[in-house]
């Protein structure tokens, strides 16, 4: 899938939006309306290193589930996140939280992310309108982002370790 971006402003400091997103166990807060089933990968949740399997709630998409890894955490400034998808997870997840300062002491957030489809089969199944569907989905996990930092708007829950 060609890269999705896109970019928000948050009237928080720099340093307390790295902060949240460095921890991936807050990420389900605001995308748990169509990233669901949460569950760390190991017990340190914040940092490199850090990573979770969830459910992507998408159309068409039987083989659901992806897992994410925190691969790059540049403080302040960058959060690069690896992972895989689809079937016997051969499709190349990406995703890019950059933090710049925005005016009046906030924050702007631009988020890419995207995906390598290695058989035909895959990037047929992107061409049916997952990247719409992507970036729609991520316009609202930012928004609910803001939501949640500069108001304390009520929260989704947090990712934990599987049981078992």
């Amino acid at each position: 899938m060609n890269p999705v971006e896109l970019s928000i402003t948050i009237a928080r400091p720099r340093q307390e939006v790295f902060d949240y997103l460095a921890d991936i166990a807050n990420h389900p807060e605001f995308t748990d309306h169509f990233l669901t089933r949460w569950h760390l990968t190991r017990v340190q949740s914040y940092g490199r290193g850090a990573g979770a399997r969830f459910q992507v709630n998408a159309p068409f998409q039987r083989f659901n589930w992806a897992d994410l890894t925190l691969a790059e955490v540049d403080s302040p400034r960058r959060i690069l996140e690896l992972g895989r998808t689809g079937k016997f997870n051969r499709i190349r997840l990406f995703a890019e939280y950059v933090l710049d300062p925005a005016p009046g002491g906030g924050t702007r957030v631009r988020f890419r992310t995207e995906t390598e489809p290695t058989l035909p089969t895959d990037r047929l199944m992107e061409a049916l309108g997952l990247r719409r569907w992507t970036r729609a989905r991520y316009g609202k996990a930012l928004r609910r982002l803001r939501a949640i930092l500069e108001d304390g708007e009520e929260r989704g829950q947090r990712a934990t370790i599987a049981p078992g």
